[in-house]
């Protein structure tokens, strides 16, 4: 059994491309190298649901976008993501649907691409337009 689990967490390390530091403290890892290594627990585990909360906050650009791309792998292998982002571009790149919660309460749900061109609410249409009360 544990040749089997080594196996499977260095074949989920190569799939978020951090094989190369199997065995490294993840204190000291890079804050994107941490995140893909949480990202490759979740490949290595095969949840249905995986919860996240601003996965690429404080990311640089090129480790925003390779988290992006594990996520959206993760969700293409039928793992369902529920995540929060103020990211609007990430919300576009990633969501399927957009939860607008607006003062503690869902304002709206709907699919990604008709909150982006029509938001129901006022106080969507104004966090798109970035001017938020």
């Amino acid at each position: 059994a544990t040749d089997v689990c080594q196996r499977r967490a260095l074949d989920s390390l190569a799939h978020v491309g951090l094989e190369h530091l199997a065995g490294r403290p993840a204190r000291l890892l890079s804050g994107g190298e941490q995140q893909r290594v949480a990202l490759a627990r979740v490949w290595a585990l095969e949840p249905e649901l995986l919860i996240l909360d601003e996965p690429t906050a404080s990311l640089d650009p090129a480790s925003s976008r390779e988290v992006e791309r594990i996520i959206n792998e993760i969700a293409a292998s039928g793992t369902r993501i529920l995540m929060t982002t103020h990211n609007l571009g990430q919300a576009r790149r990633i969501a399927e649907e957009i939860v607008f919660i607006d003062r503690g309460r869902i304002a709206e749900q709907t699919p990604v691409a008709e909150f982006f061109k029509l938001p129901r609410t006022p106080a969507a249409q104004d966090f798109l337009q970035e001017e938020m009360p």
